[in-house]
């Protein structure tokens, strides 16, 4: 194992991805500078024919990585912010999602899409939304969202190798964060949860960002008594419904912490699918801990005060078990 910071880890599979395979190629946004500094050096090393920076205009950028996936290539498309896939939609949504399906098959599109994604930087309200569900609801889109560095290097590299359109969100705030990545060559299968920390009293399913504060607060409501089950989804298309459902049926109790907006969040998805799943095991109604639904402010006390917490998840979980 090696100690490796969330950009590092996805620097390292970008590299290993694009050195083991020709057709692997990467633009957008400063990617040859890289400000975000996950594709830092890169350039330098495959060369200006498969590191290119593109014009600030999301809708060729978009396009071009339908085309290039198409025409034989493995794009990946860096659109720096997430809330710039907005600007990018008609391909994404009209083409990306739909041309396997319209062509019976005979098109494969093996591209990723990549973006920093939701807020704690005060980057304001068009640099800090948690995009995600919209991509959820598209029925062609694969959306990935690691929470740990070696999470970030596996799910990227499966996600560089699938043959459909796949979303890649990186927490932002969470580039510098250290962990523990694996130095042999790995993956990580896409729609498969990790049971972050075992428990026999409520289920908490994390996504994304979330997980780090999740993890907090079963820690502390371990010192109460509470054994909380700490889930990562890591992919929410497609999800592993199986992982989550059985753990609610152990438990009986469900919270569910999204960074998006709460209406048709992907929060309320998993509730509704646990829901349906575990109904006659639930011992308490299920609770979702999510974002407000406004816009993400640039004031930082102010965005703080909208962001899941420890403190907000832990009063959930107590709320469930007084039930």
């Amino acid at each position: 194992m090696a100690r490796r910071r969330m950009i590092q880890a996805i620097n390292e599979a970008l590299a290993e991805e694009m050195a083991r395979d020709p057709r692997v190629i990467l633009f957008g946004e400063d990617v040859e500078i890289s400000i975000m500094g996950d594709t830092r050096g890169l350039h330098a090393t495959f060369g200006p024919d498969r590191v290119r920076n593109t014009p600030i205009c999301e809708t060729v950028m978009t396009g071009m990585a339908v085309g290039a996936a198409a025409a034989g290539y493995r794009p990946i498309c860096h659109m720096m912010y997430g809330n710039f896939l907005y600007t990018g939609m008609d391909a994404i949504a009209n083409q990306a999602a739909k041309l396997r399906y319209m062509t019976g098959g005979q098109i494969k599109l093996p591209l990723v899409y990549m973006g920093v994604f939701g807020a704690g930087r005060s980057s304001a309200a068009q640099h800090s939304d948690a995009m995600h569900p919209v991509f959820m609801n598209l029925g062609g889109i694969k959306v990935v969202l690691p929470a740990s560095p070696a999470d970030a290097k596996g799910l990227l590299k499966s996600a560089i190798r699938d043959d459909n359109p796949v979303i890649f969100l990186q927490a932002a705030g969470r580039g510098g964060e250290a962990g523990e990545v694996p130095e042999e060559e790995y993956t990580i299968p896409l729609g498969v949860a990790e049971v972050k920390r075992p428990g026999r009293d409520v289920t908490l399913v994390a996504i994304g960002a979330m997980v780090r504060p999740a993890l907090r607060a079963a820690e502390a409501l371990a010192g109460e008594g509470v054994a909380v089950e700490v889930i990562d989804p890591r992919t929410l298309m497609p999800l592993d419904a199986e992982t989550i459902v059985a753990s609610v049926r152990r438990t009986g109790r469900l919270v569910v912490v999204d960074e998006a907006r709460d209406t048709c969040s992907a929060a309320s998805h998993i509730v509704a699918v646990a829901t349906e799943g575990a109904w006659g095991a639930l011992k308490a109604a299920p609770r979702r801990v999510t974002v407000p639904d406004v816009a993400i402010p640039y004031s930082p006390p102010l965005e703080k005060a909208l962001l899941p917490d420890p403190e907000r998840i832990a009063a959930a979980v107590r709320a469930t078990l007084e039930r």
